[in-house]
């Protein structure tokens, strides 16, 4: 996957992966279909640092599902 072209289909993946890699119990919520590549450059960094790092406390998987609520489409 060439994560450096700002397409829909990117977006889509990244945020799939952001939800799998924390384990969102509601990921059902999340979909990438709720995004567009406008916010590919917010998304691509809570991508990176949802890949940087193994855990995450309660209170960051929060903030970081609170920053995909803020990024979806209206």
């Amino acid at each position: 996957m060439d994560l450096t072209q700002k397409t829909v289909e990117n977006v889509a993946y990244m945020v799939e992966e952001i939800k799998q890699k924390l384990r969102v119990v509601s990921g059902a919520a999340i979909k990438g279909s709720h995004f567009n590549e406008d916010q590919y450059d917010d998304i691509k960094d809570l991508y990176d640092l949802v890949n940087s790092k193994d855990k995450f406390s309660i209170s960051e998987i929060e903030a970081i599902v609170a920053e995909l609520g803020k990024l979806r489409k209206a």
